[in-house]
């Protein structure tokens, strides 16, 4: 399953669901958490987080935060597209 961060542009979450992708927004539950929130969901169910939060990698690797998967996304708004189709046959 899938966490993807309130960065990640709804285009790409609708179109990880319609390819049959398990995908939480912390956009549509929760917007506004803390990281350590985010963090805190994706470890206690095991999800990939999906961001675009460069802060994520500080806590993995600052803070030591074990058995967190985050995958950070960067790219230009306009390629949202393109990320998202990459993101499906990744």
């Amino acid at each position: 399953m899938i966490l993807a961060d309130e960065n990640i542009h709804t285009y790409i979450v609708e179109s990880l669901r319609d390819a049959g992708f398990e995908v939480i927004s912390v956009t549509e539950l929760k917007k506004g958490i803390k990281d350590e929130q985010v963090i805190e969901w994706a470890l206690d169910n095991d999800y990939l987080l999906l961001t675009e939060d460069r802060d994520f990698g500080e806590w993995v690797f600052a803070h030591h935060i074990k058995n967190l998967s985050v995958l950070f996304l960067r790219y230009a708004f306009y390629e949202f597209k393109e990320i998202s189709q990459s993101l499906i046959y990744l």
